[in-house]
């Protein structure tokens, strides 16, 4: 068995050297590598088994109990022995060919697509046939929020797929405006495959992740996608290599100072486009209601200053809107919203007009909360769902599963004004749009006049809370996707009602810190895996959603009896 475990070790160290170098095992390599873990396994559970067989024989059982029990060992030990020279034999070290190939293309996969936009599609092929040619390393798509950069390049992502072009990976990484290398790191590496072992990347510096991404694409010829290069260890780009850096930006010094001093850019739609994709959207039985319809939807769709979506978002809303004093109410809105919102992002007046289109209070709520997740995160819909139950968004007087009826109609509505945005595999997520994002938070300020009241500093790399003096009037705190460990202090939040703490690095809590969350509805630990106790005396007498699961809680507190209002507590895969 030494000798094999050696020959296991030397195998394992050589495999490691040569995909460091751009190098595939082959599955013959896994298979021989799992067959040795098999046998030690094997090996470790008879010598387990024998040893114990043979002491529990007493005097009384004779000498014949016991040599019918060696017998049988022995011959288990000597298939054993068998199995363990027939593996030392294999001669794996001879051919490198029998450990490593150069790997077949490794695309990220295909993006969920929406169809391509109206327009763009000459766009699209020259862009296409720019970052095809040799000469191009990097190339950045600017232009403003809501213009369609980011599906102009999901667009070339996919065209990857069926491209037969020697590069050997295409890697997508979402970057948010607070920029974290280490999460844009992490994203990277799951596409290498260093997430196989989570622990001991976890476990690495931000430096030591940059070296082990610099080494496992320096032999590579790669295309990566929505990212900026300093510090994460991606190597710049060259001719020679191949390399490739797309991304997307709203602003063009970002593109000269990415290296693209010739970004493309992704410009509104003129008129005739954008009527084209509004028509597209509203419908012609809708345009067709009244001979006066067409004429005030030709001043609707300029509003839109031919964003595609603003036209996509407006047009679904205009789409159920069939009489000419509904169309002439619209064109008058829009046009006092321009006055009102002057000086903000052109897209905020059209927005706010479907937002201010949701017929219901609470509808409205519920799209709002959705801004409580982090840029580009795709959130679970029954896990949305129950947040809005708990705050009393959705009625409480009927039973649960009309309640999730009714939450997964509220969810159908947003998707129809395409305030949100589904998952097309599974459909089981949703998320908003960045820009749409960007207004539902300033809605939930008040327009701006309370910017404390919706407070969301997900994914932004915090190791502490905020400053607790500052939570006076905030209603719902989102610091989910960070890197906070303690919570300390004992903060006054009378009107706090959804506290998000998921995905954290949470290891304890003050006994004082839920103390003055008299109105606190929603508390999401989830996912905080070395966290090991909530605080015995806490009090949170109006608490109705509690989500502890993937944690290392060994038991509940005492004072958890005075949440008496609970009706979801979450333990999955409570350690």
């Amino acid at each position: 068995m030494k000798i094999l475990e050696a020959k296991r070790n030397d195998v394992l160290k050589f495999v490691k050297r040569e995909e460091g170098r751009g190098l595939q095992r082959l599955s013959g390599v896994d298979v021989w590598l799992t067959a040795v873990r098999n046998i030690e396994n094997e090996a470790r559970e008879t010598l387990m088994a024998c040893t114990s067989e043979l002491q529990g024989l007493s005097i009384c059982d004779g000498c014949s109990r016991k040599l019918v029990a060696r017998f049988f060992y022995g011959k288990e030990v000597v298939s054993l022995l068998e199995d363990v020279e027939e593996l030392t034999g294999r001669k794996l070290t001879e051919d490198i060919n029998a450990l490593a190939v150069p790997p077949m293309r490794d695309v990220v996969g295909e993006r969920d697509l929406q169809p391509i936009i109206v327009g763009q599609e000459t766009l699209l092929e020259g862009a296409w046939s720019r970052l095809k040619d040799g000469r191009t390393q990097v190339m950045g798509l600017h232009g403003m929020g809501g213009v369609g950069k980011t599906t102009l390049l999901d667009q070339i992502n996919n065209k990857f797929c069926g491209a037969n072009d020697g590069v050997d990976i295409v890697i997508w990484v979402v970057v948010s405006k607070v920029k974290r290398n280490e999460k844009i790191q992490d994203e990277i590496a799951k596409k290498l495959g260093f997430f196989t072992e989570v622990d001991s990347w976890k476990q690495k510096t931000e430096a030591e992740k940059a070296s082990s991404i610099r080494s496992s694409l320096k032999a590579k010829q790669f295309v990566l996608s929505k990212v900026e290069l300093k510090d994460i260890g991606v190597p710049i780009p060259t001719k020679e290599k191949k390399c490739k850096i797309v991304f997307t930006t709203r602003s063009r010094e970002v593109c000269a100072r990415m290296g693209d001093t010739n970004p493309v850019e992704v410009s509104c739609l003129d008129t005739g486009k954008a009527w084209e994709l509004f028509k597209e959207k509203v419908g012609e039985n809708t345009l067709g209601r009244h001979r006066g319809i067409p004429d005030l939807a030709r001043k609707v769709a300029g509003k839109c200053h031919g964003l595609p979506l603003a036209l996509n978002v407006l047009g679904e809303t205009m789409s159920s809107k069939d009489t000419i004093q509904e169309w002439r109410h619209a064109v008058k809105i829009l046009t006092s919203n321009d006055a009102k919102f002057s000086g903000m992002d052109e897209i905020f007046p059209v927005l706010m007009y479907s937002y201010d289109s949701l017929k219901e209070k609470h509808v409205k709520s519920c799209f709002l909360y959705c801004s409580l997740f982090p840029e580009d995160f795709e959130i679970r819909k029954d896990i949305l769902i129950e947040y809005w139950i708990c705050e009393r968004f959705i009625q409480e007087n009927q039973s649960r599963e009309n309640a999730f009826d009714e939450g997964y109609s509220i969810i159908s509505s947003l998707l129809r004004a395409c305030l949100l945005l589904e998952e097309q595999v599974d459909k089981v997520k949703v998320k908003m749009h960045d820009v749409v994002r960007e207004m539902a938070l300033w809605v939930a300020s008040d327009l701006g006049e309370h910017d404390g009241r919706y407070t969301v500093q997900a994914g932004a790399g915090l190791r502490d809370i905020p400053e607790v003096g500052s939570w006076g009037p905030v209603r719902k705190m989102s610091l989910m996707n960070n890197e906070i460990q303690e919570l300390s202090g004992s903060p006054c939040c009378p009107e706090l009602t959804t506290l998000l703490l998921q995905e954290n690095k949470l290891v304890t809590i003050s006994s004082e810190f839920f103390r003055q969350m008299p109105r606190l509805l929603v508390l999401d630990l989830s996912r905080n895996t070395s966290f090991n106790g909530l605080p015995e005396k806490m009090s949170l007498v109006a608490l109705r959603y509690l989500n502890l699961s993937d944690t290392h809680i060994e038991r509940l507190p005492v004072g958890l009896q005075e949440s008496r209002m609970l009706i979801c507590l979450n333990l999955e895969f409570f350690f």
